[in-house]
């Protein structure tokens, strides 16, 4: 705070320096202005200067005040400002998906890529690359899941290809990779079924704490942009044995154009629930339990606006918030806040930019150690040519009404995925981004002197 109040001094003497030189040049020492006749008594001259020195002695005083006590619209305790390391760990083709998870059992966070046609997973932290799968379709991988499914400490892996962007009909793959014992060799596929255009898959917990596979297609099966039948988001329920028949249930089977969707955890029950960006807007799902047979899935729309990326985070507040990309690889990124009832739908609490070039990625979480979470925006200019670039927004009210906006990357990383975690173990939460046009894989290593 002393080094901006001090920038501020700064500023403000060296404006009372130069207006005092400009009454001095406006009213000179000589008795005649060679540019107006007018005659000015010196003693005049001396008590107008000195007025002007002590209005601007007061403004440079308020100033200083403001700046080292007013940190912020609701007086918690000065913003950091954000400080990022960038480091790039690999040249890749496209970097269609990516996971943060611990591969081999170290306790350490691995980076997991699903690029064009290959699989691969960076060892932390020497980042050293393994590749587990290679063409395991004739067109584009587009998707990748991990999570620890058995509890061993060990991630297991699906991913999603085949990736057909017009296509409604028959192109799309979901496969389930089993790892080896070293597992930086070749991972063993096994094919489930799929619904045509395959396009983001999670992992969720269920109610009895068991992992299930959540994937959702960009269309549904016959459809025309976003005119037809709607698409089907499905559940898989992993056998004991892998590579027996997998069963699946529908989440969800109305909406269409669904670029993303997101896992959350907005109640009392151990099972996660998800939300939803479509062209219908956001939608959240929540399973219901029931007596015996398949799970069935409560649905409620959040917001209207057609969206492609959806994630959720907490405002100072304490309330809840979501941000969306608009439209589907749109230029309009827009926070919504909880409602007081259950029964609105959320309300827009800041337009946060409406001039991203083919927005395609967000992330949420703290990452300036200040109790609440802010939002990390990544836009690739691919169909929108342009300027493609990264930027954090963080709150500076309570509601969110007003945010601050920074800019972390720009042309050097056209974004295709984002992921965030916390890679080097420092308690502060880092991004990893994969880039399309810049093929590039680049961590931003998180440097915030965070508040004590």
């Amino acid at each position: 705070m002393q080094m901006a109040a001090s920038k501020d001094n700064t500023t403000l003497l060296s404006s009372n320096f130069a207006i005092q030189l400009l009454f001095l040049r406006s009213f000179p020492l000589n008795q005649h202005d060679r540019r107006n006749t007018m005659t000015i008594p010196l003693s005049t001259r001396c008590r107008m200067l000195a007025e002007a020195t002590l209005m601007l002695t007061a403004v440079m005083l308020c100033s200083t005040v403001w700046t080292a006590t007013t940190p912020n619209a609701f007086g918690q305790s000065q913003v950091p400002q954000d400080r990022w390391e960038k480091v790039t760990i690999d040249e890749i083709e496209i970097g269609y998906g990516l996971q943060i998870e611990d591969v081999n059992g170290d306790k350490k966070p691995d980076i997991i890529l699903a690029d064009k046609s290959t699989v691969q997973w960076y060892e932390n932290p020497t980042w050293q690359k393994h590749v587990i799968a290679k063409d395991l379709t004739e067109r584009d991988n587009v998707c990748i899941a991990a999570t620890d499914i058995d509890g061993d400490g060990r991630c297991e892996i699906a991913v999603g290809g085949q990736w057909n962007y017009r296509e409604s009909v028959k192109d799309g793959a979901v496969h389930y990779l089993i790892a080896p014992s070293d597992r930086s060799q070749p991972w063993s596929p096994v094919k489930l079924y799929n619904e045509p255009s395959t396009h983001r898959m999670h992992w969720i917990s269920g109610p009895d704490g068991s992992k299930r596979l959540a994937v959702k297609p960009l269309r549904g099966k016959g459809s025309v942009d976003g005119d037809g039948a709607g698409l089907k988001l499905l559940e898989y329920l992993p056998p004991k044995d892998p590579r027996s028949d997998w069963t699946h249930e529908v989440i969800c089977d109305f909406l269409h154009l669904s670029h993303n969707f997101h896992p959350v955890n907005w109640d009392d029950d151990p099972e996660e629930e998800l939300i939803v960006a479509a062209k219908e807007g956001v939608w959240h799902f929540d399973r219901t339990r029931g007596e015996g047979g398949p799970s069935k899935w409560k649905s409620t729309q959040l917001t209207s606006e057609f969206a492609g990326e959806i994630r959720d985070g907490k405002l100072p507040d304490g309330r809840r918030f979501i941000v969306a990309i608009q439209p589907m690889h749109g230029s309009v990124a827009a926070a919504y806040r909880e409602p007081e009832s259950n029964a609105q739908t959320w309300e827009l609490c800041k337009i946060l930019s409406e001039s991203l070039k083919d927005g395609h990625a967000l992330a949420c979480a703290d990452f300036l150690g200040v109790g609440y979470d802010q939002i990390v925006v990544g836009w690739r200019a691919m169909n929108d040519p342009g300027v493609p670039g990264i930027k954090l927004f963080t709150p500076l009210d309570p509601n969110g009404n007003h945010w601050r906006e920074n800019q972390l990357s720009g042309d050097e990383i056209a974004v295709e995925d984002i992921k965030i975690g916390d890679l080097d173990q420092d308690g502060q939460v880092d991004i990893i981004a994969a880039a399309r046009q810049t093929k590039n894989l680049v961590i931003l290593f998180n440097r915030t002197i965070s508040p004590k």
